[in-house]
């Protein structure tokens, strides 16, 4: 039986999504990871630390030499946040807002996201 690569043992990447440059593993053309790459999975996400759009936290984990960091909740109109679907960048404010669907486009974003929104953004006060 073959061994299924990890997402980890993949060299560093990053693609060009309408226009911007997102940096995971395995990534297919709307930013999809290795991680996270159902249908709804087209959100990239903008860290504090470095102003880089990755695929996901654990995309940066791997990749960055550096740890996250969460934007404060005063520069959550700062934040950036891709729809990999129809490349509109978007605030984390909005973002957060609306749920699991592209205030844009429309498209479906995954909904268990929101259970990562701690990674990225000081959530709660």
């Amino acid at each position: 039986m073959p061994r299924k690569t990890s997402p980890e043992s993949l060299p560093p990447s990053y693609r060009v999504v309408h226009g911007h440059t997102v940096w995971g593993l395995g990534l297919d053309a709307q930013g999809r990871c290795s991680h996270y790459n159902a249908e709804v999975d087209v959100v990239a996400l903008e860290l504090a630390c470095c102003g880089t759009l990755y695929a996901c936290i654990r995309c940066h984990e791997a990749l960055a030499d550096h740890p996250a960091q969460r934007w404060p909740r005063e520069r959550l109109h700062e934040a950036r946040v891709l729809c990999g679907a129809c490349g509109t960048l978007h605030t984390a404010e909005a973002y957060l807002a609306a749920a699991s669907n592209c205030p844009a486009c429309g498209a479906g974003w995954n909904p268990r996201c929101n259970l990562h929104h701690p990674f990225y953004y000081e959530v709660r006060g």
